[in-house]
C-alpha cells in the first residue's frame, strides 16, 4: 500500500527452543518480517533424544504446529554473519539482509580428546548423531555390553532407557554422578540405576576407546561393543567466523539485554549467549525465556526504547529414568538444589509433564505471541546494561 512503512527485517539463526520461541515473540508487533533459518526442516525436541535412541519416543515436531502465521522457515545453513552489509551468508550460496539478527544457534557435542573417542565413540547431543546411535543399536544383540561416557543428566538418561530395554550397560561418570543433584537425588538415582542392572563407575575415568572396549584411567580394560559419548558441549563457529568476540566456549559475548558487545544490531539467546561472560546453565528451561527476552530486546531496538536487563531464575532439573521413573530435583532461584527432591513414578509423571508444557509453550506464543511468562528473580553480575542503542 501507498505510504505503508517498510517492515523491519529480522533473522533469528536456529529453530531449537531459544530461536523458535524468540520468532514466535517477534510477532507481537505487526510490521516485523521473519525469517527462521534453521539446517534442519523440523524441530528437535532435544531432551528426548535419549528416547529417541532406545525407540521409546519420537524427537522430531512438525515447524508447522510450532511456528506463527507470517514467519518464514528457510532450511539452510548460515555461514557468515557480514555485519558491515548487514547479511546473512548462507550455505546454499543464498544470502538474506536483515535489520536485525537474533543469533540462537544453540549447542552441540564437543570434540572429545580422548584417544579413540572421536573415531569410535558415538555422541548423542544432535538428531543426526542420535540416528546414527540409533541404528548401530539395531544391529546389537540386547547382551552387547554398552558403555555410556558421562555421569550427567544425559547420561543417565541414556543408560536408564538403555537398561530398561534389557541392554547390559556400564556408565562411566568421570566424578560424582551429577553433581548438580542434591545428595539425596544422587543417593536415589545410583540406587536406581544399581537396581535395575547398570554398572555405575562413579570415580573412574575413560583414558582410550576402543572398537570394542574402553581403557579406564586405571589401566582396566572392560569390553564396549558401543560406547556413547554424553559429556561435553560445544557451540557453532558461526559468531567466531563472523569476526564477533566470544568467550572460551565460543559462545557471542553480549551485555545484560543479550545485545552483542560488538554490533548492537545482534542479538543472542540460548546455549550460544554468553550475557556478560556469565551464561546461564543451557537447559531448554532456559532457553525457552531467554528466546522470550531476546525478542524483547530487538523489539526495543526497533522502538528506539532502553531494553530490559535479562531476569530470570532456574528452578530445579528433571531427569528421566526409562519410562516408569524419574526425578524433580528442586532448587533454590540460584540453580542451587536443596534437599528435596521428587522421585518415581511422581517424578516420571513431572518429567513428562515438562517435556510437553516445552513444546505447549512454544506452541501458545505461536498463537498468542508474548504469552510466555517464566520464573524471575535469579542472580546476576553487576554489568552495564546496554550497549549503543540501534537507530530504529
Amino acid at each position: 500500500m501507498p505510504g505503508q512503512a517498510t517492515p523491519h527485517k529480522v533473522i533469528v539463526i536456529g529453530g531449537g527452543y531459544a530461536g523458535t520461541v524468540a520468532a514466535n515473540h517477534l510477532r507481537m508487533r505487526t510490521d516485523v518480517d521473519i525469517a527462521l533459518v534453521n539446517p534442519r526442516p523440523k524441530f528437535v525436541d532435544r531432551i528426548r533424544l535419549h528416547q529417541f535412541v532406545a525407540g521409546t519416543g519420537d524427537a522430531t515436531v512438525d515447524y508447522g504446529t510450532l511456528l506463527g502465521e507470517g514467519i518464514q522457515l528457510v532450511v539452510d545453513s548460515a555461514t557468515r554473519i557480514d555485519t558491515a552489509a548487514r547479511i546473512v551468508q548462507l550455505a546454499s550460496g543464498r544470502a538474506l539482509d536483515y535489520d536485525h539478527v537474533i543469533y540462537a544457534v544453540g549447542s552441540t557435542a564437543a570434540t572429545p580428546s580422548i584417544s579413540g573417542a572421536a573415531e569410535f565413540a558415538f555422541p548423542i547431543a544432535e538428531f543426526e548423531s542420535a540416528q546414527r546411535l540409533r541404528a548401530r543399536l539395531d544391529e546389537l544383540p540386547l547382551d552387547a555390553p554398552v558403555t555410556v561416557v558421562g555421569g550427567g543428566p544425559t547420561g543417565i538418561e541414556t543408560a536408564a532407557e538403555l537398561v530398561e530395554q534389557g541392554r547390559t550397560v556400564t556408565l562411566v561418570c568421570g566424578g560424582i554422578l551429577m553433581p548438580s543433584l542434591s545428595a539425596p537425588g544422587r543417593r536415589y538415582a545410583a540406587k536406581w540405576l544399581s537396581r535395575h542392572g547398570v554398572t555405575v563407575l562413579e570415580a573412574d575415568k575413560v583414558a582410550e576407546v576402543r572398537p570394542d572396549a574402553v581403557v579406564l584411567a586405571s589401566g582396566a580394560v572392560r569390553p564396549s561393543v558401543l560406547t556413547i559419548w554424553t559429556t561435553g558441549f560445544g557451540v557453532p563457529e558461526l559468531a567466531t567466523e563472523s569476526g564477533m568476540r566470544t568467550d572460551a566456549l565460543g559462545r557471542l559475548l553480549t551485555d545484560e539485554t543479550l545485545t552483542s558487545i560488538d554490533d548492537a544490531r545482534i542479538v543472542a539467546t540460548g546455549d550460544a549467549a554468553a550475557p556478560s561472560g556469565q551464561p546461564l546453565r543451557m537447559s531448554c528451561q532456559g532457553a525457552g525465556a531467554l528466546g522470550a527476552q531476546a525478542a524483547d530486546t530487538v523489539l526495543s531496538h526497533i522502538a528506539g526504547t532502553e531494553p530490559a536487563v535479562i531476569d530470570q531464575a532456574l528452578l530445579g532439573t528433571c531427569v528421566s529414568l526409562g519410562r516408569r521413573a524419574g526425578i524433580r530435583q528442586l532448587t533454590r532461584k540460584d540453580d542451587i538444589a536443596v534437599n528435596l527432591y521428587i522421585g518415581g513414578r511422581a517424578g516420571a509423571r513431572i518429567k513428562e509433564m515438562t517435556c510437553k508444557i516445552g513444546m505447549g509453550k512454544i506452541r501458545r506464543e505461536a498463537r498468542k505471541p508474548g504469552s510466555l511468562v517464566w520464573p524471575k528473580g535469579g542472580p546476576r553480575p553487576e554489568q552495564p546494561t546496554s550497549v549503543a542503542p540501534v537507530v530504529p
